[in-house]
């Protein structure tokens, strides 16, 4: 029995021109799942990058206020210190006062002066009037020492809390920026993937004739 070339070449064409179009449907199908895929996955990076961005915020503002209070709890010591230092002033103040008085009423009574003398009276209170003008300043510092430690102290804090805050809303921002880029960049996956498979199917309807003529003539 002679064998027709012919005959074999053209059902291998045939089989092979009715193979091409199964096989662009085939490899639309899975381009177009690969595209769906693409986009799911940004869209989990995305998700990562906000929840990463949100967890930083939250060290970040933790360690802040950490900062915060530490500095805060310096500033009210060294307030405390400068007013217990004007404090140590004010009496060695009054212990110099009492010795100069003290010395002014030995030499007036070594020198037989008596000690309701008008002058010796007017020296001391002289003293007195001194040492009362200083600690009155001392008294001031000191507590000018504590308020203002106070206040400071408070506004170190509060600027802590205050940026912790800031930084957590610009988290929130951007948290929520990444969120809508990996929403955008899921739906893209999936109309980019729709649009790959009406593309292929309509591609496939168009060559539908050459795929299925083979099977009409065999039963034909």
């Amino acid at each position: 029995m002679a064998i027709n070339l012919d005959t074999i070449f053209n059902a291998v064409g045939t089989a092979a021109g009715a193979a091409s179009p199964l096989l662009q449907l085939g490899s639309g199908i899975a381009a177009a799942g690969s595209q769906k895929a693409a986009g799911i996955y940004q869209s989990g990076l995305y998700e990562l990058k906000a929840i990463d961005t949100l967890a930083l915020a939250d060290i970040r503002a933790e360690q802040t206020e950490k900062i915060g209070t530490i500095q805060a709890g310096r500033r009210l010591i060294q307030s405390k210190i400068q007013a217990r230092n004007y404090m140590i002033q004010g009496n060695r103040v009054l212990k110099n006062m009492r010795a100069n008085n003290a010395a002014i009423r030995a030499r007036a009574a070594a020198n037989g002066v008596s000690l309701g003398s008008g002058s010796i009276a007017g020296l001391q209170q002289s003293n007195i009037d001194e040492a009362m003008f200083d600690l009155t300043l001392l008294d001031y510092n000191s507590l000018n020492a504590k308020v203002m430690g106070f206040e400071d102290a408070s506004a170190m804090y509060l600027s802590a809390i205050r940026q912790g805050l800031y930084d957590k809303s610009a988290a929130k921002m951007q948290a929520q920026q990444f969120r809508t880029a990996g929403k955008f960049a899921k739906e893209s996956g999936g109309l980019l993937a729709d649009q790959t498979l009406l593309e292929t199917g309509t591609n496939f309807l168009t060559k539908a004739d050459s795929v299925f003529a083979p099977f009409k003539k065999s039963k034909t």
